[in-house]
């Protein structure tokens, strides 16, 4: 998308500062691409401030220019996954599914130390049953969103484990709904952060209501999970598109009026997916899919070795 912008600018989708000018007019880059809303495009929903959203601008287009003089550019993907993006793109080349649990050594550092003792806690709960729910490390909810959650996830009546950071509210304090923690007892487990690649990886794990970072979505499907989207800012609303329109293994929520995505929603989304056994089923093709393109002879590693071979000539 990022390097389709002076084709946008040629096309009269956007100006030279990159400003829409169809503001409310869905686009794609081609008939089997996502559709993007040109307010979600990534420069537009990185910050609110007009500043910060040309600086972020501006800094894209300097990286269009360095792509221009290289000789490779290796993305965190396969073919599989983005086949028409890659097509318009043939300088791009994938070589992932790159995943935590592949690293050869332990990794040097979180952004918060990671609580495993919940997956002693996944252990004892009932295979594919388990809501699982993290936000990544930027995300941020006013209070009212973030009771509606609460409550959202409570009245589903499934277990559920729920990454719940220091700062993912605005304010001091986590306020939760009045007797929440007393009604959900031991069918709830919340953490500050979770060892998300093994988590995901447990059987016990149903679906993953996720912020769609880059990350957390490769990692969602190596594992054959289905998703829950519910995107913050950045490439997240392109990446729920992927999900939930192109690979069709998850479900979009809806906000209210108001902006809020509700208690009922949540519920009503939870049991949609889980219900239905076609979103699980194309999530385990799919993570069979990228499983092949990393093994040998597979697409992603026949790029990396000729990047190898590339190197060393």
């Amino acid at each position: 998308m990022l390097l389709s912008i002076p084709k946008f600018i040629d096309d009269g989708l956007i100006d030279e500062i990159g400003t829409p000018l169809m503001k409310h007019k869905m686009f794609q880059l081609s008939p089997k691409t996502p559709s993007i809303h040109p307010m979600n495009l990534v420069w537009l929903n990185i910050d609110d401030s007009p500043s910060t959203q040309k600086i972020m601008f501006d800094f894209i287009l300097r990286n269009i220019k360095v792509v221009e003089t290289t000789d490779w550019v290796l993305c965190n993907s396969s073919l599989e996954l983005e086949f028409q993006g890659f097509n318009l793109v043939p300088k791009a080349s994938p070589i992932g599914p790159f995943l935590a649990t592949n690293r050869l050594g332990n990794l040097s550092g979180n952004f918060w130390p990671e609580d495993s003792t919940c997956l002693q806690w996944l252990d004892q709960q009932s295979p594919g049953s388990v809501i699982y729910v993290a936000f990544g490390s930027f995300t941020i909810f006013d209070q009212i969103q973030f009771q509606e959650l609460a409550l959202g996830l409570e009245i589903t009546e499934r277990p559920f484990l729920w990454v719940v950071r220091e700062d993912i509210t605005k304010g001091k304090h986590h306020n939760y709904p009045k007797g929440f923690n007393e009604r959900v007892g031991n069918r709830c487990r919340i953490v500050s952060w979770a060892p998300q690649a093994a988590v995901l990886g447990h059987s016990s794990i149903a679906c993953f209501i996720s912020h769609c970072g880059w990350n957390s979505t490769m990692e969602g499907v190596s594992n054959g999970v289905p998703f829950l989207c519910w995107p913050y800012f950045a490439d997240q609303f392109l990446n729920e598109s992927y999900i939930s329109d192109i690979w069709k293994t998850g479900l979009k929520l809806q906000k209210d009026e108001g902006g809020i995505i509700r208690k009922e929603e949540i519920k009503r989304k939870v049991e949609q997916l889980v219900g239905d056994e076609n979103f699980k089923t194309r999530a385990v093709e799919l993570k069979q899919m990228v499983e092949k393109s990393v093994s040998d002879g597979g697409s992603s590693d026949k790029v990396f070795k000729n990047f190898v071979q590339w190197l060393k000539s």
